[in-house]
């Protein structure tokens, strides 16, 4: 390792996350000084997370080399930590992948990590990360990866296929925060809480959730029976059916499954907002100006407190030998598998010790057979979207979206190739050349 340990945020215009993940890791301490390189294809928003980057540095009195490049090779060239957080297509691409579908009837709530937005973001990302493996492969190949962009498990498992010399893991913060709330909702601080998940990235199960070795479930149990209104959320229902709690959002657990979004019955019952990342997206940009605006004037940025992200554990623990307990997305090994019941070879979320020597995930045995079932659901849009990908075939992809259990249960087979083939022809830009794209280079973001 370098010196002076170099982290690289690739996607940086993300202006936003870039301000967390940095205040994150500039709230420690014991850190060596750093070399924090940013980069992006848009010099507007590269711009502006540069003055980000060094307003926090400065705010936490952190000694840091900030560089904003244009350059993916020259902001990869001797990197230590890779950052991703790229989106393909921008808020442009996730229009198309919301309100295509809504024309035709298919509701999808967030549409970036399952169903036919979450295979088209991941048809659109891949061709980047095939070149940024590369790139890594020349000029920093030692280097940790750490994934955020979505779909998660897609893009992880993406990464194993084109390129498995590269140390890879998928971070979301959804367990952390979900752990995190049901503490608040039965009353128990997160502090001194034992917990571990496993599954899929945003449907894992929360099989451990205790304190002081008693179980927790008992507790948030009673808080359902004292507030039936809590009924007529997602994952209270799917606590109820399956057993343990899942890790992500109603509004995301919602897409997983084909019980909730098919009817217009069920989305009122559940409280469901379709479309409803449209308003999230839109907010994004809202933020991105306001810190814009922020900077310009010379007024601090606001900046959230606590350090949740895992990327800046990892980095961490990586540089100064702490040692910590976070979850990952990682690859199900053949032969040791980190999840029994799920299929090897996929990409699955488990806890992970992580330490000066880096990220050892821990094996989980089996997750609740319910819950993997549905695991289960999700793992074959995945694995047919990576087939899709890899061996060039449009019909794959179409059958990726036919095993969507959310869209299988709105549009018949006859729908959902029609639905593909607009999806296609709107995101030709960004897709590879044969899957009827017009895409066969690199995009460089």
């Amino acid at each position: 390792m370098a010196t002076r340990p170099t982290v690289v945020f690739l996607g940086a215009g993300s202006v936003v996350f870039t301000r967390q993940l940095l205040a994150d890791l500039f709230r420690f301490d014991d850190l060596p000084g750093l070399r924090v390189v940013l980069h992006d294809i848009d010099a507007l928003r590269l711009d502006v997370a540069r003055g980000t980057a060094l307003q926090v540095a400065e705010r936490f009195g952190r000694d840091a080399d900030v560089v904003a490049t244009l350059d993916r090779r020259q902001a990869l060239d001797g990197a230590d930590f890779v950052v991703d957080m790229i989106q393909v297509g921008g808020i442009d691409a996730t229009r198309v992948d919301l309100l295509l579908p809504a024309e035709v009837g298919l509701r999808q709530t967030i549409g970036d990590t399952t169903g036919v937005g979450g295979v088209f973001r991941a048809l659109r990302t891949f061709p980047v990360l095939s070149g940024i493996a590369a790139d890594m492969a020349q000029l920093c190949p030692d280097a940790l990866l750490c994934n955020y962009t979505n779909p998660m498990a897609m893009n992880v498992w993406w990464m194993s296929v084109v390129a498995p010399q590269i140390k890879t893991v998928g971070l979301c913060h959804s367990v952390h925060w979900t752990v995190h709330g049901l503490c608040e909702l039965v009353g128990v601080p997160m502090e001194g809480t034992r917990f571990r998940a496993a599954g899929v990235n945003h449907q894992a199960w929360l099989s451990e959730w205790s304190r002081d070795g008693q179980s927790l479930y008992p507790r948030l149990d009673e808080a359902i029976e004292r507030d039936p209104e809590l009924l007529r959320r997602v994952r209270v229902e799917m606590y109820r059916r399956i057993g343990f709690y899942p890790t992500e959002t109603s509004e995301h657990s919602s897409e997983y499954v084909s019980w909730f979004l098919r009817s217009d019955a069920q989305v009122e019952r559940f409280r469901l907002r379709p479309l409803e990342y449209l308003e999230i997206s839109g907010g994004n940009v809202a933020e991105f100006e306001s810190a814009q605006v922020a900077l310009a004037e010379g007024r601090p940025l606001e900046l959230e407190e606590g350090a949740a992200e895992y990327a800046p554990q990892i980095i961490h623990s990586v540089l100064t030998g702490a040692e910590r307990e976070i979850h990952v997305n990682v690859v199900n090994p053949v032969g040791a598998p980190l999840i029994d019941n799920l299929p090897t070879g996929a990409v699955v979320e488990v806890a992970a010790s992580v330490d000066a020597d880096g990220v050892h995930p821990i094996p989980a045995g089996s997750v609740p057979e319910a819950g993997a079932a549905l695991n289960r659901s999700y793992l074959s849009v995945a694995a047919l979207t990576i087939e899709a990908a890899r061996t060039g075939d449009p019909r794959r992809v179409r059958q990726a979206v036919l095993a969507d259990p959310n869209a299988s249960s709105t549009l018949t087979p006859a729908q959902i190739w029609e639905l593909c083939d607009r999806m296609t022809q709107a995101h030709a830009d960004v897709l590879p050349r044969s899957l009827g794209g017009r895409l066969d280079v690199d995009l460089g973001v």
